[in-house]
């Protein structure tokens, strides 16, 4: 079927239907991009909720239960989900609406110059039908006026009181219009002629043209948009694998949740270390009173010489009371003694691990410093040896500071330890140093293995109840003296403060960790580092010997 034969005479309809059909194509785009705004709308209000439920955490707020890590995986395919449908949206917009918008400001141009031509062609025709009814109008006309001669010439020829000027006048009239009349026949004759060609050419050649390129182009518009449908199904099956994924990732996450692991963390995340409260002892107050030889059959518990032990009774008095209440705030405390002995434990070896990290980076520094160092002194022209020696001795500062706080933590990590392997009598500073990695415990590490201090928080600690190192043991005799080499601002716990050029007594040599412990003037004892000082010992001690 041909436009172009069958719908010869339906210009005006065609004319409608291709407009019509444009619009139809602008219609779906615009659905199209509906579309795609909503996909990229869904795809932020994903991206959006993901961010809410999977806030930014520090590393200590890690989740470690199954149950929360599958949670942020299934957050994170949700995002990933997400993306894909950005995925979606952007391919909705650059291969089906962008191409069809494209398409449709083509299928306008082409429209409206086939529509032009064929305008074009009708005028024409309407020209050549003018020409023609003219040339026949004017034939017509000059016939009546060659009747009408002929008429006037009859009329005169048969007056016989017609002169003959007269009649000889209406002859050449008669003449005259009938070679007008003659003429304009000709004329008419040709334009009817040429009107009848141009129009079986217009009806037969120039409109099926233009029709079938107008059928062609309406045709091509209903490929385009069964071609922009695939398309638009193709855009979401090429995401379905990748989808798929997503989903089976999130059942992954599912399976992998174990309440066993769970329960497991909760237990090592709160257990305390503390043994479970005893029992308390009955406290007979009726040991005054005269009994009765029947009374004394009683069963009541008694202590050597009829009294309780006070000692007992006093430490189960001060145990801790609040198993199952409210425990006491107590405030963060740098040996994080507020905890309990096994949460502490773990703070002080995670706390220990991550200086060790920090030393060790120190460490690598100065090694790098020195061999760059020994570069420039076999190389003077590299570089000057002596701009490293700042840097070297921030490193090293830095790393007898490190030194330092490792040593107080693993004080500390050895009192917690040995507290919780044996809760007998506090132990001295001797056995703990035989715990200790680096040889010797900080001043601070000395405690007491009271039961009511471990259960209790140490907000405002008895001075009773905890003596320092230096206070239990005898003082230590003087075995040597040393010189500030440098300044020490003593910031940690067991060690002291000193002075460039000042001079102090030595009471305890270096035991190979870097530390001398030493004692002013005033009486003040504490640990330096030994690199910053020059120690001579004494002659009776251990010989005269001097370290720099």
């Amino acid at each position: 079927m041909s436009w172009g034969t069958d719908l010869w005479d339906q210009f005006e309809n065609l004319d409608k239907h291709t407009q019509w059909g444009i619009d139809f194509l602008e219609r779906y785009a615009k659905f199209v991009k509906e579309r795609l705004e909503i996909e990229q709308v869904y795809a932020k209000q994903l991206r959006s909720l993901v961010k809410k439920y999977c806030p930014k955490r520090s590393k200590e707020d890690e989740p470690r239960f199954t149950s929360c890590l599958s949670f942020y995986s299934i957050l994170n395919e949700l995002n990933d989900y997400a993306g894909q449908r950005e995925v979606v949206a952007e391919e909705m917009g650059h291969k089906v609406y962008g191409e069809l918008m494209r398409y449709s400001q083509d299928l306008k141009a082409e429209r409206k110059h086939h529509l032009q031509e064929g305008r074009k062609t009708q005028q024409y025709l309407d020209q050549c039908w003018k020409h023609m009814d003219n040339s026949k109008k004017k034939f017509e006309r000059e016939c009546r006026e060659a009747e009408k001669s002929q008429m006037i010439y009859d009329r005169l020829d048969n007056d016989i009181n017609a002169t003959k000027s007269e009649v000889e006048k209406a002859k050449s009239q008669l003449y005259l219009r009938q070679h007008m009349a003659e003429e304009s026949k000709n004329e008419y004759a040709a334009q009817l002629q040429n009107f009848n060609a141009e129009q079986w050419k217009h009806f037969n050649v120039a409109i099926p043209q233009i029709f079938k390129n107008l059928q062609d182009m309406d045709e091509r518009r209903t490929v385009k948009l069964g071609e922009t449908y695939r398309s638009f199904a193709e855009v979401e099956r090429r995401v379905i694998p990748i989808v798929s994924k997503c989903l089976e990732g999130m059942v992954t996450a599912a399976k992998n949740v174990d309440e066993r692991r769970d329960s497991g963390i909760v237990v090592e995340s709160f257990k305390s270390g503390f043994e479970p409260p005893v029992d308390f002892p009955f406290e007979d107050f009726s040991q005054n009173i005269q009994r009765t030889g029947s009374d004394s059959t009683i069963g009541t518990p008694k202590t050597e010489g009829g009294k309780p032990d006070p000692k007992h009774a006093i430490s189960r008095t001060k145990n801790k009371l609040w198993l199952f209440g409210k425990k006491p705030k107590a405030p963060t405390l740098e040996d994080l003694s507020h905890l309990p002995p096994e949460q502490r434990r773990k703070k002080l070896q995670q706390r220990i691990d991550e200086l060790n990290k920090e030393l060790q980076k120190e460490m690598d520094q100065r090694d790098a410093l020195n061999k760059m160092k020994d570069v420039y002194e076999k190389n003077p022209q590299m570089g000057d040896p002596g701009s490293l020696q700042p840097k070297i001795s921030e490193t090293i500062c830095n790393m007898e500071k490190l030194r330092s706080e490792i040593h107080k933590n693993e004080s500390w990590l050895a009192e917690v330890e040995g507290k919780h392997g044996s809760r007998g009598e506090r132990r001295p500073s001797a056995d703990v140093n035989h715990h200790t990695p680096h040889g010797r415990e900080s001043p601070e590490g000395s405690y007491t293995d009271d039961h009511s201090q471990e259960h209790r928080s140490p907000p405002q600690p008895d001075p009773h109840e905890f003596d320092d190192e230096f206070d239990d043991d005898d003082p230590l005799p003087v075995i040597g003296h040393c010189k500030a080499l440098y300044s020490f601002d003593g910031s940690n716990e067991g060690t002291l403060v000193m002075n460039e050029n000042e001079v102090l007594y030595v009471i305890e040599e270096d035991k190979g960790d870097g530390w001398t412990r030493v004692r002013k003037n005033s009486g003040v004892e504490g640990y330096v580092p030994t690199s910053y000082v020059e120690i001579t010992l004494e002659k009776n001690s251990k010989g005269a010997v001097t370290y720099i």
